[in-house]
């Protein structure tokens, strides 16, 4: 068993997650000075306020957004953070800030010597692997051990890409931005390996229609159901 998980993300019409392909360019930063885009914006942080309490992603985004630099003051939200981080992206400063910031913050890794090791913390909990990370394991921890039922992810292209051919996914909730982005290197809603055989094409999930809501100043909010089970016809 594992939590019923939805990927939620803000996301341009052409798919793009990000503004560009560098950690200085991001949509958190660069939509609100878009004339245009700006406007309706905060539709998305609203909806971002109904998600669930436990919330998926990845070291490199919270290292990308600041959490690596010193923070005087942190105001605690009412969301727990699972963080997938191996490289690590996150160092002793971000770990803090995060479980300064959140109800309980997971780090997920497979390395020995990760930040996270350096110091006691109350609220944190680790998730070691040997090699790669086994996702499925996680997830299924996350539910038996940690009793977290419902999970929402907001990861990056690579790890949406995994996520999503390990059939981990359930449903997604996707903000479409209107705008036009680009980039055959800016990061997109399922990145990842590209498919190259007719048996890869068992990695492309069907989606079924929940709902469709148009929003203020040309948003749309779209939510599907993933139908893990492809079924190919040869």
């Amino acid at each position: 068993m594992r939590p019923i998980t939805t990927l939620f993300l803000l996301m341009s019409v052409d798919g793009k997650i990000s503004t560009g392909d560098v950690d200085e360019l991001d949509v958190d930063k660069d939509f609100p000075k878009i004339g245009g885009i700006r406007e309706g914006l905060g539709q998305y942080y609203r909806l971002e306020e109904e998600t669930d309490a436990f919330s998926l992603n990845s070291g490199r985004v919270f290292a990308k957004i600041g959490y690596n630099e010193k923070k005087e003051a942190i105001e605690k939200i009412p969301v727990s953070f699972v963080v997938i981080d191996n490289k690590p992206h996150l160092t002793s400063v971000g770990v803090e800030n995060l479980s300064r910031r959140t109800e309980k913050l997971f780090i997920v890794t497979n390395h020995k010597n990760h930040p996270v090791f350096s110091k006691a913390f109350d609220n944190v909990e680790t998730l070691l692997y040997e090699n790669d990370i086994d996702f499925a394991d996680v997830f299924s921890k996350l539910k038996n051990v940690y009793d977290i039922n419902r999970l929402t992810i907001q990861s990056g292209g690579g790890l949406n890409s995994v996520l999503l051919r390990s059939k981990l996914i359930d449903k997604i909730s996707i903000v479409v931005a209107p705008a036009l982005i680009g980039g055959k290197n800016t990061s997109t809603l399922i990145d990842g390996e590209s498919l190259h055989t007719f048996e890869d094409l068992k990695n492309i999930k069907a989606l079924k229609l929940d709902t469709v809501d148009i929003l203020e100043n040309s948003y749309i909010h779209l939510k599907y159901d993933i139908i893990n089970e492809t079924e190919i016809e040869k």
